[in-house]
């Protein structure tokens, strides 16, 4: 796909639902007893994967544009699945459906795309092993397919080396079956989404500091859950926003919980001009973002930060290739472990394009323009099958000379099918 430099960006999006929560919705809701109903749940192709992943086990669930209706069966309704699940490109779904096959009494073999079979897994075989669960990695690599024999499972404290929502998941998951409480202590909070949704389910979730414990067998009971919108997924729009001479656009309904918002406090950081508008915060919070075009300067992102901001790194590496001074990206090496380098695909891309930027093992430095250079042009884009990276330098190529070419642009349906449409209508094409 083809794009070329704009000046104007204006008009409202509403942004798709949370994938993370959207994910969650399902699980949940089949881990429950009776009807749970699910709106603005993101239709992409990671959620999709997780609802096939449960009608396999033996869940009823209808999917109508709407709204997702989840028959639940509660803790032990799910049945052995006829044949191999594959959980397509979700890291999600492959993790944390990981932690409740543990404490199945069958035997289940879950796989999913190339990309998945690359992905480490043996951050979730290590603890779930340590409850009593057995898990095989066929491919002697400690990547997918695994092949995954329940059993009865016991509390653990696990510290888990990698800052990872998906692993605490799994982990709080298998502690929903287990003997005793289970608990994880993270380096630094992940998103909570876990915690919250399974405390609006019924579920006894405890949090004090950087832990969290899961009480055993709870009477999960099914429910209505509205879906916010996903902030990776406003993340384009808020730097496109930002960055676009002139650019003026109200993203609506946007999930702002504190452990995700980190891109508006880089965004604050760098300058930008985001104000909040219609704040709720029951439950999740959200609000709508009022974004328009800001002088920006370099930062320093590392630490704590990483967390709140992890699936947004792309983006803001985008962000700090049009600002005045050095950027520098440190402790996120997950990035490498993404559905691409991201490290490597974004020095490789950014590159291309004139930037000046050098990858790190954990980051990048970002050096970016001086108000009297020349901004970024036009280059051939290798998006590596990642979603966000050809979201990224597809906000990229609005301030970019000449003519930008995103290979392999596609990918972008397994987040946000919707999102090159939304970004033409705000371009005013």
């Amino acid at each position: 796909m083809k794009f070329r430099k704009t000046n104007h960006l204006k008009g409202e999006v509403t942004i798709p639902g949370d994938k993370s929560i959207s994910h969650r919705a399902v699980m949940f809701g089949a881990l429950s007893k009776g009807k749970t109903e699910v709106s603005n749940f993101l239709q992409g192709a990671d959620c999709l994967s997780t609802i096939d992943c449960f009608r396999r086990l033996g869940i009823e669930i209808e999917n109508r544009p709407d709204l997702i209706t989840i028959h639940g069966k509660g803790l032990d309704g799910l049945s052995a699945p006829a044949g191999i699940l594959d959980a397509g490109n979700s890291g999600t779904t492959t993790r944390l459906l990981s932690g409740i096959l543990a404490a199945q009494p069958f035997e289940t073999t879950l796989t999913g795309d190339a990309s998945i079979q690359k992905r480490p897994m043996l951050r979730i075989i290590e603890p779930l092993s340590m409850m009593g669960a057995h898990i095989e990695s066929l491919g002697g690599n400690n990547c997918a397919p695994l092949k995954i024999t329940g059993a009865p499972l016991k509390g653990i404290h696990y510290y888990p080396k990698v800052i990872s929502a998906q692993v605490k998941s799994a982990i709080l998951l298998a502690g929903l079956y287990a003997d005793s409480p289970t608990s994880v202590t993270e380096l630094a909070i992940s998103r909570n989404h876990s915690e919250l949704m399974l405390r609006t389910f019924g579920a006894d979730v405890r949090t004090e500091g950087t832990t969290a414990t899961v009480f055993p067998r709870p009477a999960l009971q099914g429910q209505k859950i509205r879906v916010p919108g996903d902030i990776s997924s406003a993340a384009y729009f808020i730097a496109a926003g930002l960055l676009v001479p002139g650019a003026d656009i109200l993203i609506r309904n946007v999930g702002i919980n504190p452990t995700r918002n980190g891109i508006l406090k880089v965004a604050e950081a760098m300058g930008g001009n985001i104000t909040l508008l219609n704040e709720n915060k029951e439950g999740e919070p959200t609000a709508d973002l009022h974004v328009t075009c800001s002088p920006l300067h370099g930062t320093v992102i590392e630490g704590d930060m990483i967390p709140t901001l992890i699936d947004e790194l792309p983006v803001i590496a985008v962000m700090a290739a049009a600002a005045e001074g050095a950027t520098i990206i440190k402790d996120a090496a997950e990035l490498r472990v993404k559905e691409s380098n991201r490290i490597d695909v974004m020095v490789e891309n950014l590159s291309a394009m004139g930037c000046d930027i050098t990858g790190t093992e954990d980051g990048m430095i970002i050096r970016g323009h001086h108000p009297s250079d020349r901004l970024l042009h036009g280059a051939v884009i290798h998006a590596h099958d990642d979603h966000r990276i050809a979201m990224s330098f597809a906000v990229a190529s609005l301030i970019a000379e000449g003519e930008t070419e995103i290979t392999d642009s596609k990918c972008v349906a397994i987040s946000y099918p919707d999102f090159y449409d939304d970004l033409r209508k705000l371009c005013g094409n």
